[in-house]
């Protein structure tokens, strides 16, 4: 049986990346009624905390959706993991903790598409806001927000040789790839705070539990949004023990579910490809092709190398070892514990006519088949390297009409030429740093790919045969201002009143770089149109500065 709630303004479905920005924004008004809706459980574990706990909490469906991919041509016909948060700050709680906002040049042309209000222009001073860079130094960089930026705490020698070789062949450090260039080499920049993972939840929420204009609602998954006569009022939601819900926004529903759950809410609530809802038994309420459409990912190839001297491979092995990380980590909150899924970054260009970097480099002073399933039984060292503007486009399409029911999805990997030249052309760059001093001397085998992989087709095929998602879908959502948009520039759900979207499904084009940090744009972007909309129907003013952790 389907019981009804007592009505908020505004129901925001995803406490993730956006939608605890989102909650914290909309409630800083005491008088605007949020309820914020989680699938997953309260971010109580330790797992979560500790910088590193990601081997511990991806693909774990205690905290993770454990999506995955339809068998994909373009990877070699292989099915890959998907992970995607299901825990209190969604993907934010267990994801690699990298800080990127991307490149300028990829806001400005959002708004050359037609998209008002999401250039550099707009966009930046968001990002500032958002942000306490704890440096406290740079162009355009944040010191009184709640997200807390941080400097790694961890250096691994082989991390500083790959550096090193980088710039023997002419690429520059920077020391500040979300400052005014991003080309170069150097130090990634963590969401960590004094050890501790600096999740969405932990930043936005935390702070501001205890308002009483605020309710979060979690081990609750959204079925459908309710759709009466043109207009979103409400949500139906399922508990744990089976029973149903109805909870009413008098205002708006804002979904925050994901490049994956968005679009999935949107087609199960009648808002999606006609033929194909019909097809699924489910009342069409807007034919909107585009749902579902324009799915982008960064698809990584993982080279690795073994070494000759010890890397946190080795270190993680020994239980003495492992018990002395643990110690110092608890004494000093420091150590291989607060390691981020990357140390080192490198933004280059594959072609020196290119006017922004076009690949981006990951370098881990460990190896692994996946974050999750265990190192390799030897001292190794990763170098994974993406493309950073895919033109391959994929699809999320409803396997059924039931919400439980994980959708579809086909990334359709490497089906544009361009990519597959960027993939190749960065997999040789590596190798050709690999093989620079200092670092040459420190590696004894190159084992993925063997040194025999050689020429653009056989490289071609091992990245098909190897490479797998670094955890970015987009653009399923997408913002334009075409008819065929999903949401228009102030991320309204065309033909449907009171209903917006606010993730990284809104991208048009995927960011040249890691997405939390832009999904957490999104949702400030998202919460000062909506306050500019009720501030304009009611006549009362909008504004406030975002709470900052305590």
């Amino acid at each position: 049986m389907t019981q009804a709630a007592e009505i908020s303004d505004y129901l925001v479905v995803g406490a993730g990346s956006a939608g605890c920005v989102v909650a914290n924004r909309l409630s800083a008004d005491p008088g605007i009624r949020v309820t914020l809706i989680e699938a997953g459980r309260r971010d109580t574990s330790p797992w979560i905390h500790i910088p590193v706990g990601y081997f511990r909490t991806m693909h774990n469906p205690d905290f993770d959706w454990c999506y995955k991919t339809e068998p994909d041509p373009g990877i070699a016909g292989r099915a890959i993991h998907w992970p995607r948060g299901k825990v209190l700050g969604g993907s934010s709680s267990l994801n690699g903790l990298l800080y990127v906002r991307g490149q300028r040049e990829d806001y400005d042309h959002w708004a050359q598409m037609g998209n008002r209000g999401w250039s550099w222009d707009d966009v930046g001073p968001v990002f500032q806001e958002l942000e306490t860079f704890q440096r406290g130094e740079g162009e355009g960089r944040g010191t009184e927000g709640a997200l807390q930026v941080s400097d790694p705490r961890l250096r691994r020698q082989i991390c500083e040789l790959w550096i090193e070789a980088a710039k023997a062949r002419g690429i520059p450090y920077n020391p500040d790839y979300n400052g005014p260039v991003q080309d170069g080499v150097g130090h990634f920049q963590l969401t960590v705070d004094k050890g501790r993972r600096c999740s969405s939840a932990k930043a936005f929420l935390t702070p501001i539990r205890d308002r009483a204009n605020l309710s979060i609602v979690t081990e609750a998954q959204v079925l459908r949004v309710v759709i009466e006569e043109g207009r979103a009022t409400g949500v139906e939601i399922a508990r744990p023990d089976g029973s149903r819900q109805i909870l009413r926004a008098a205002r708006e529903v804002i979904l925050c579910a994901g490049a994956i759950g968005s679009p999935q809410l949107l087609m199960l609530s009648g808002v999606g490809d006609a033929g194909a809802l019909t097809a699924q038994g489910i009342r069409v309420a807007r034919h909107s092709p585009e749902v579902g459409r324009n799915l982008q990912d960064h698809l990584q190839a993982r080279l690795v190398f073994k070494c000759r001297e010890a890397t946190l491979n080795d270190e993680v092995r020994s239980l003495v070892n492992k018990a002395r990380i643990g110690l110092e980590y608890a004494l000093f909150r420091s150590g291989p514990m607060t390691m981020a899924a990357s140390l080192v970054f490198g933004f280059l260009k594959t072609r020196p006519d290119l006017a922004t970097p076009d690949i981006q480099f990951h370098i881990q002073p460990w190896s692994a088949d996946s974050p999750g399933e265990g190192v390799h039984p030897f001292s190794a060292f990763t170098q994974s390297v993406c493309q950073l503007r895919p033109e391959s486009r994929g699809t999320i399409t409803l396997r059924s009409s039931d919400a439980r029911d994980a959708p579809l999805i086909q990334p359709n990997y490497l089906s544009a030429q361009t990519d597959c030249d960027t993939i190749v052309a960065g997999i040789e760059i590596a190798r050709e740093i690999a093989r620079t001093e200092p670092l040459r001397g420190a590696i004894s085998q190159e084992f993925r790919p063997a040194p025999d992989v050689q020429g653009y087709d056989e490289v071609l095929a091992w990245a098909r045969e190897n490479s797998t998602t670094i955890y970015h879908p987009t653009g399923t959502c997408r913002m334009g201002v075409d008819d065929r948009a999903v949401v228009d520039p102030r991320l309204r759900v065309r033909g449907i009143h009171g209903l917006r979207v606010a993730d990284c499904s809104i991208m048009p084009e995927i960011v040249s770089g890691n997405t939390n940090a832009p999904a957490m744009m999104i949702g400030a972007r998202l919460a000062r149109m909506v306050l500019e909309d009720h501030a304009s129907e009611t006549g009362r003013a909008s504004g406030g500065a975002f709470d900052k952790v305590a």
